[in-house]
């Protein structure tokens, strides 16, 4: 029956490819038909396919541009965050070539990074800008790697260069710098059952685990809960420079992680308005 269950799954998901990509493809080339919109529509609709059922602390800043900021477990982490969110992602140049995956990655407009080439980083933070000022709302993941989603990596804070863009001026003539929205992400569950550190990695990909394979035990194995919760933005300017603002974002994601591992997210955390708190700040 599990067997049964991933080929259905995945006969389903390469069906349903099939109409969404050339699509989107239209639908981008012409900027029509809601192209920012599908991504999310599909990835929810993925995500139900999936089994993977969300829990939602906070709320995530839209319709203006932002930086969010997360931790990364798993290829899981797009659908995830992707379907309950207008976002798009920053990721490495590999990603691009990736088949199928990649496609999909371009098609939601994926931000590429040439880590090792300078001069391609700078047109990248450059797009990033660009985007921010357009009221995109990017996602990097400043970890640079994935892990096995018991902890968080340290964050490099070079890659969270993008948090110094300005994106305009206040009434007073000063820099407005783009927010920053943590975010965490937390495997919580399997099959509605809290999951234990044993568990994680049938979700979480990282290290040398072959894509392909890793996918499909996680099809066969089954629903899975996780728990997103989105923290208060942030700006460079408040708190002191990109290294502080990468310390305190890394911080504010670990602590999400260790409530929700512990099953204290419900209690410790209530709805916040990100509009509200950054107009605060």
């Amino acid at each position: 029956m599990r067997s049964l269950r991933a080929i259905f799954v995945l006969g389903t998901f390469l069906l349903s490819a099939a109409v969404v990509i050339p699509y989107q493809m239209f639908a981008l080339h012409f900027k029509t038909l809601g192209y920012k919109n599908i991504p999310e529509r599909y990835q929810r609709f993925l995500s139900k396919l999936f089994g993977i059922h969300v829990t939602i602390i906070g709320a995530p800043l839209q319709d203006r541009g932002v930086l969010m900021v997360s931790n990364h477990t798993s290829y899981l982490d797009i659908l995830a965050l992707g379907g309950i969110a207008r976002v798009s992602f920053v990721a490495k140049s590999e990603v691009a070539s990736w088949p199928l995956f990649g496609t999909f990655a371009r098609l939601q407009r994926t931000v590429f990074v040439q880590r090792e080439h300078r001069a391609k980083t700078g047109e990248a933070a450059a797009e990033i800008r660009n985007r921010m000022l357009e009221g995109d709302a990017l996602v990097l993941f400043p970890e640079g790697t994935s892990n096995d989603g018991n902890r968080v990596l340290p964050f490099k804070s070079a890659l969270m260069g993008a948090a110094e863009s300005q994106i305009g001026t206040d009434a007073d003539g000063k820099p407005v710098y783009v927010p920053v929205q943590p975010v965490s992400i937390s495997y919580t569950g399997l099959h509605g059952i809290p999951m234990g550190r044993e568990n994680r990695p049938l979700f979480a990909w990282y290290g040398d685990m072959e894509l392909v394979d890793h996918l499909w035990e996680g099809l066969k194995t089954g629903p899975v809960d996780v728990v997103i919760e989105f923290h208060p933005p942030l700006t460079v300017d408040a708190v002191g420079g990109r290294k502080k603002l990468a310390a305190i974002v890394e911080q504010t994601i670990r602590d999400g992680q260790t409530r929700a591992l512990a099953g204290r997210h419900v209690l410790d955390s209530k709805v916040i308005s990100p509009s509200a708190e950054l107009a605060h700040a």
